[in-house]
């Protein structure tokens, strides 16, 4: 069975660091990737980042690029979301998700199993 945990959300003022963890039973199948998404209240679900098991490439929505980091831990199963220079418009519940064969994307419509979820909230 395919599991993802998501856990290090929080409440962070802005310009502060999280780091959120995606643990998942995904690690012992090929050609996968994690996605990283958020939906904030009244607003659809939007991809965040993601990242490909196979070689590593990762994405990233403009709207993060350079304060984001997507990494992954194989030993522990587990996928990093590093979050710096954190914006009150950041605030959201946070999923990780993963998909086979896509290769690393922002589409949240091509992943197949989901986590339930972390809360970020950034104040001003």
């Amino acid at each position: 069975e395919v599991q993802l945990v998501e856990s290090g959300g929080g409440l962070v003022q802005a310009g502060g660091s999280l780091r959120l963890s995606c643990a998942t039973s995904c690690f012992t199948f090929d050609d996968y990737a994690i996605g990283w998404f958020r939906q904030a209240p009244g607003k659809e679900r939007e991809g965040v980042s993601a990242i490909s098991s196979s070689d590593g490439y990762t994405v990233y929505a403009d709207s993060v690029k350079g304060r984001f980091t997507i990494s992954s831990d194989n030993a522990k199963n587990t996928v990093y979301l590093q979050m710096n220079s954190l914006k009150p418009e950041d605030t959201a519940v946070y999923y990780c998700a993963v998909q086979w064969g896509v290769g690393a994307s922002l589409g949240r419509h091509e992943y197949d199993y989901w986590g339930q979820g972390t809360q970020v909230t950034v104040s001003s």
